[in-house]
């Protein structure tokens, strides 16, 4: 096949080994994974015994903005350095203590947990002010030490704190009150801490009598074995005095001395990135900062001989210590802490297995009602009960189930008695993954898909040899999980519930800004490179980018770029904020808090553990996800519309899956706004594959994944979907008879993670558990060593049925492409189904269906210019917002009195960037309590909006209604004086319950003629403000300028394939697929749709500036050979369109 057509394939691929090596190249840039298990035994206190000093006080990144260095690379460089031991004590928050254990272990080291704690006293007379803070350093001794640090950082959090305004303080500013501390004692050892502890800082500043009173009370908590006086000597200017002082005060009060390094970075270069890291935090440059940096550079990891020899000169067993100390703590992160999920509630006598059987057999008796369906559902349910039997599962699908009921509460009080969602008996979500094709799930409501009738596989969910607790998530309408989350917090308890953290980390383009912005670099300049980096690109390639840029290349050896340069590289993969997992969460039957610290979250009602979800699996608790589904939103409320519009009950269960207008509309490509078919790859693939059941959905969705496309089942399935209608008595043959039948439905080919299950059984020989084992082994980073083992277990297998060598290979390699992400079937046909009823939502209800995608934005592929766009395609009309009609939210306005005629969508107020949801519900509510309003001096007096919001929803058109042009209002608002047009509105809560008297002023003397706005100033300020134009498509007037040989969007059906042809558009979005060879796809949109530009590497790499950044693009080139909703453009050359004036475009949206 000649290459450009190969590259007009969907799905196009490059060669495995070609992809392998881009792979290995990212992945070299990536966060080095967590050590795996199996690490070996711990240290003995003998091994300790034989090194002279063991640090305890190092930082990891874990101490947010602070620590230089990950865990991984502390444990790296105490092992080349000879370290038996090593205490991870970051600032307040223990974020990094599993990844650190588990690395630890992994290396023969043995890991100490421990906390800098920040702590808060009274301020003494001669303090600066009324509070005190300073830091502590505190180790876990015992499995209850490790419990009370994570109740003191759980404290320090603010997670029992009931004044919100001091919880929110806590949250974004942990800190200790010093008497929580005294409650907490049993099983920690204490040091007092760096320069900036306590202690340390009364005997720096001659305090003497305080230090030995704050010493005291300190050894009346914990004891005198418990607590060891802190040195420290970073080569500081104030160290040796002090610490020698610290050892007089310790020899006084009878406690031991330990000298400590108060690590940051693992190698001393890192300084340089530890002092950005810290500007960083303090929103300022280094020269801003230099008070609040370290003071020099010499916080890194020492060898344990220098380490020793340099605490020698304080006091001969301030080295020694700190192994004795080592020797003490015992506690092993890496061991069962205990956790068990709560017990689910019985009956009095029944046991869990009894109880679920009991559950399912009452509902398999309603669920199937002919013999056949019923014998088919029993045989799959008894042997459903075996392996939960086998593995104990019974308890854990049974809380499940629980939280399933406690969301059918959530989802009876959300949406309300007699509402269209509530009289249609919707689930309140849905099941997703593997775990739909269990039937068990299926009974208990956890999933909306038979397994029977759809013949799903079992085996990715439960198997025989399974060695973990199967996956379970389910989708929520976002109403529904937001409440559900707190239902969920308030059933078991803040203290035994919490979300699942994630860490947003430094990528190249959010590196160069922050680290510029340290480095004091101009921020225009800076946002210009960032745009320049794509997500597959990484910090180490900024000089290239530098030297490449004609806009930079004259600055690429100039010190500050060169600076970036470096410490970019250096910043990307470090944690840059803690946030919370999609919809992780984690239940216990006791206090979380003893096995994880938790804190309140930054949305209110929501509380958070420290751990990510590697961290919680690495210590054997359950995550179960709840998951937002924005589409469940969107469907959810426009049946909610189609009621209240047109007074019809739409039951989305109950209509026509076989509606072949429904399958015309998809197969023609009309898909923009549909769940999961409306990418670009998608419209384009649509009309060759021609789906026309739900099966046939469930393979479209998951088909245009990297899976399929780097396992090499894209192109042939097409091809052979599109012979079969040229021929339905073609049959395609399977690679080889044995994995027939797990093939079949997809022609030949490996799409569903299932697939790769049974060709592992049935060509490989592999059992059920080896199977599992060896998809969940591809996704593991640098598992190359276990491939060439189950490759040599697949060949051998294969050869034992008489497969071909060559075939084997051929089939394995396609295996290995589910390295990258894919769909399960189950997964799949859940998808179908809502990517159907969102088609058919499309195909006849468009006003209501479009007008939900309006609300719930972000949802789906599209922004919502693009979605107007489309919607003015199908005949429905976008009207701009207005004071006396639109409402908070977008609505649905229905034809007065044709009935064949479409509704329109009013935008809704709180569209208008900059005023906000408070304030947008706050004007509707004015409305309905005291009638439309009369002129803008009515509406600003009796909503107390301020100037700068008024004068947004007068730009947006929203005052259009009252005689005046925009320009005449803007003035008219110009003259009010007085709180009522002041320049910053106040918040609507305080104002809601006032009402104001009228004062019927007149106006007409306020009148001055001014020209309004022209259509292209309006169509600028409509996507500025509202994100999209009701009026106008900007090409509109771009076109004019572009010269007569410019085809437009509804040009192209027509056009043969071919033949060269120019196109210009609005960027809407661009892609570069990890796996298409480096060409981009850039998807244009002018006034009449959509267009797709392939750009090959060597043009992107060209006109790089012009891809990656130009809101508007020129692009010539030639027609692919298919016709269809989206024709390809394979582009020759690009250019800016560059407007003439400013013309703020919303950025279109990058995978490039």
């Amino acid at each position: 096949m000649a290459r450009g057509r190969r590259e007009l394939e969907p799905g196009y691929m490059e060669r495995r080994d070609e992809f392998e090596r881009r792979r290995a190249q990212w992945e070299a840039r990536a966060p080095t994974p967590r050590a795996p298990r199996g690490s070996p035994p711990p240290l003995s206190d003998e091994a300790l015994g034989e090194v002279p000093y063991v640090e305890l006080h190092a930082h990891s990144h874990y101490s947010l903005l602070e620590g230089a260095s990950s865990p991984d690379e502390l444990v790296r460089r105490a092992a080349e350095q000879g370290h038996a031991a090593l205490a991870l004590t970051d600032h307040d928050g223990m974020f990094g203590a599993m990844e650190f254990a588990q690395a630890a272990r992994a290396a023969g080291i043995r890991p100490i947990t421990g906390l800098e704690l920040t702590v808060s006293e009274p301020g003494a007379a001669r303090d600066a002010g009324p509070e005190v803070r300073s830091h502590l350093t505190l180790l876990a001794e015992s499995r209850q030490g490790y419990a009370n640090l994570c109740r003191l950082s759980s404290d320090a959090f603010g997670l029992r704190e009931t004044d919100p305004r001091a919880r929110e303080e806590r949250r974004l500013d942990p800190v200790l009150p010093f008497d929580v501390l005294g409650r907490h004692t049993e099983g920690l050892i204490v040091l007092t801490g760096c320069r900036e502890g306590r202690i340390p800082s009364l005997v720096g500043a001659g305090r003497g009598s305080e230090a030995v009173a704050a010493l005291e009370r300190l050894i009346a908590w914990f004891g005198t074995n418990q607590i060891f006086v802190e040195l420290q000597d970073n080569y500081v200017r104030g160290d040796r005095p002090r610490n020698e002082a610290l050892v007089a005060l310790a020899e006084r009060a009878g406690v031991g001395v330990v000298g400590t390094g108060n690590v940051h970075y693992h190698l001393r270069e890192r300084h340089r990135l530890q002092d950005v890291l810290v500007a960083i935090r303090r929103r300022a440059t280094l020269e801003e900062c230099h008070a609040e940096r370290r003071p020099n550079a010499e916080f890194w990891l020492r060898s344990p001989s220098g380490q020793a020899r340099r605490f020698e000169r304080y006091h001969p067993q301030a080295a020694a210590n700190t192994v004795r100390i080592a020797q003490r703590c015992r506690f092993d992160l890496t061991e069962d802490l205990g956790y068990r999920l709560p017990a689910p509630p019985l009956p009095d006598g029944a046991t869990p297995l009894l109880e679920l059987e009991r559950i399912c057999r009452e509902r398999l008796r309603e669920r199937y009602r002919s013999p056949s369906a019923r014998s088919k559902a029993q045989a799959q349910l008894d042997e459903e009960l075996r392996l939960i039997r086998l593995h104990d599962l019974a308890g854990f699908f049974l809380i499940y189930h629980e939280v399933f009921q406690l969301a059918q509460e959530v989802a009876r009080e959300v949406r309300g008695q007699g509402t269209a969602r509530s009289r249609t008996q919707l689930p309140p979500g849905r099941g997703r993954g593997s775990s739909v094709a269990s039937i068990v799930c299926y009974l208990i409501g956890l999933s909306h898909i038979d397994p029977v009738h759809h013949r799903l596989f079992i085996g990715r969910f439960l198997n025989e040899e399974m060695h973990s607790l199967p996956d379970i998530d389910l989708d929520f309408p976002r109403d529904i999980r937001a409440e559900l989350i707190e239902r969920v917090h308030a059933r078991w308890g803040r203290e035994r519930t919490a979300l699942v953290a994630t860490f947003a980390t430094y990528r190249p383009r959010s590196a160069i800004r922050d680290a510029g912005k340290a480095l004091g670099l101009p921020q225009a300049e800076l946002d210009r490179l960032a745009r320049l980096a794509g997500p597959h690109d990484g910090a180490d390639q900024i000089p290239e980018e530098l030297e490449r840029s004609p806009h930079f290349r004259g600055r690429a050896r100039a010190r500050g770029w060169q600076q970036l340069a470096e410490i970019a590289q250096q910043l990307e993969g470090i944690p840059r904020h803690l946030s919370q997992h999609p919809g992780g969460m984690v239940i216990a039957s006791g206090p979380l808090i003893d096995c994880v610290p938790c804190q309140p979250a930054a949305m209110p009602g929501r509380y958070l553990c420290h751990w990510d979800k590697d961290s919680v699996s690495d210590a054997r608790m359950v995550k179960i996800d709840f998951l937002a589904l924005g589409m469940l939103s969107v469907v959810e409320e426009a049946v909610e519309l189609v009621a209240s519009g047109r007074g019809r009950i739409v039951d989305l269960s109950r209509i026509d899956f076989e509606d072949q207008a429904v399958y015309d509309a998809i197969c023609r490509g009309d898909t923009v706004g549909v769940f999961q078919i409306e990418s670009r790859a998608q419209i384009a693939m649509l009309p060759r594959t021609q789906p026309r059941t739900l099966e046939d959905l469930a393979v479209q969705v998951s088909i245009v994944r990297p899976g399929p496309i780097v396992g090499g089942a894209v192109n042939p399935y097409v091809r052979r979907r599109e012979q079969q209608r040229r021929d339905p008595r073609y049959r395609p043959r399977p690679p080889h008879e044995c994995v027939q039948d797990a093939l079949e439905e997809t022609l030949g080919v490996v799409i569903f993670q299932e697939q790769v299950l049974q060709v592992a059984r049935q060509m490989g020989g592999f059992s059920a558990g080896e199977a599992e084992r060896f998809r969940r082994s591809m996704s593991r980073r640098h598992a190359r060593a276990a491939m060439d083992a189950w490759r040599a277990r697949f060949l051998a297998g294969a050869a034992e049925r008489g497969v071909a060598r060559a075939v084997a290979e051929r089939v394995f390699d396609n295996l290995l492409g589910f390295a990258e992400f894919g769909f399960p079937k189950s997964h799949g046909a859940a998808f179908a189904l809502l990517a159907y009823q969102s088609s058919w939502l499309k195909l006849y209800y468009a006003p209501e269906f479009l007008c939900a995608l309006f609300n719930h934005q972000p949802t789906g592929f599209y922004p919502p210019h693009v979605l107007t766009n489309d919607a003015k395609r199908h005949g429905v009309a976008i009207r701009r917002p207005d004071i006396d009609v639109s409402r908070a939210l977008c609505t649905v306005e229905q034809p007065a009195d044709d009935e064949s005629a479409s509704g329109a969508i009013r935008i809704g107020l709180g569209y208008v960037q900059g005023l906000g949801p408070a304030w947008a519900r706050r004007i509707e509510e004015e409305r309905e309590r005291s009638g439309r309003y009369r002129s803008l001096f009515d509406f600003v007096q009796r909503t107390g909006l301020g100037r700068r919001e008024a004068a947004r929803l007068i730009q947006a058109g929203a005052f259009d209604g009252f005689g005046l042009n925009r320009r005449e209002l803007l003035w008219q608002l110009g003259l009010f004086s007085g709180a009522a047009a002041g320049g910053m509105a106040r918040t609507p809560s305080s104002e809601s319950g006032r009402r104001q008297l009228r004062l019927e002023l007149p106006t007409a003397q306020d009148a001055v003629p001014l020209a309004d706005f022209d259509d292209r100033e309006r169509m600028s300020l409509d996507y500025v403000l509202l994100g999209l134009s009701p009026d106008a498509h900007p090409m509109r007037f771009l076109r004019g300028a572009l010269g007569e040989g410019v085809a437009s969007s509804r040009h192209l059906h027509a056009l043969p394939a071919g033949r060269p042809v120019e196109v210009a558009g609005l960027v809407v979005c661009r892609q570069r697929p990890l796996t298409a060879r480096g060409i981009i796809f850039l998807l244009l949109e002018d006034e009449y749709g959509l267009m797709n530009i392939l750009v090959r590497r060597d043009l992107a790499s060209e006109r790089r500036e012009v891809v990656r950044t130009a809101a508007f693009v020129r692009a010539r080139g030639v027609l692919d050979e298919r016709a269809g909703e989206q024709r390809t453009l394979v582009a020759t050359g690009l250019e800016e369109v560059v407007p003439e004036g400013a013309l703020r475009m919303p950025a279109g949206r990058s995978w490039a």
